[in-house]
């Protein structure tokens, strides 16, 4: 699902578009500002590294080849059940 716009009005809070999202689903809104501010998460610097050094290393992994298709892993999985 893509990100909904929407707008504040007298204090609510009002979509510019509709959704397919079922009556009665509960979300969560963060002001974009917000976000902006905190990178996008609340992540510290030594949480932001580790993460960073992770994804590094995947990338390494992947041009290594070392790699699984996945779909193969989950008809794995499924075969278990």
């Amino acid at each position: 699902m893509s990100a909904l716009k929407a707008r504040v009005e007298n204090g609510r809070i009002k979509l510019d578009e509709p959704t397919d999202l079922p009556e009665g689903q509960i979300i969560e809104l963060i002001p974009l500002d917000e976000v902006i501010a905190t990178d996008g998460d609340e992540l510290d610097d030594a949480e932001r590294a580790a993460l960073h050094r992770s994804i590094d290393e995947s990338i390494e992994d992947e041009a290594a080849g070392n790699v699984e298709d996945l779909s193969k892993i989950i008809a794995e999985l499924r075969a278990q059940l």
